[in-house]
């Protein structure tokens, strides 16, 4: 429940108070840290690699004939791939960057 506030321009509501409790660690904010995330997401590129690995075997073996499916399953995790490889990149560079600061 907000209580208003009298002043010149009008009322301002208060926002309330949130109870008193443990305060959330770092990198418990919202849930997951940024290790689990990372970790996910390797997980998930794996994962995609391994289905387009396994679509491409069945379609060599001529379990399926379905080439769009394959070639999509290809692509997505090529671009999953590469998203990886940038975000190292990027990774990289911010600790390069830190390793060339004074104290």
């Amino acid at each position: 429940m907000t209580t208003p506030i009298q002043g010149l321009g009008g009322s301002v509501p208060i926002l309330p108070v949130p109870p008193a409790g443990p305060t959330p660690a770092v990198g418990e904010a919202g849930g997951k840290g940024f290790k689990q995330i990372l970790m996910d997401n390797l997980n998930e590129v794996n994962r995609l690699q391994r289905e387009a690995d396994q679509k491409v075997q069945a379609l060599y073996r001529g379990d399926t004939n379905n080439v769009a499916e394959v070639f999509a399953a290809v692509n997505k995790a090529g671009v999953a791939f590469d998203l990886l490889m940038e975000i190292r990149n990027k990774m990289v560079e911010a600790y390069q960057e830190i390793q060339q600061m004074r104290v």
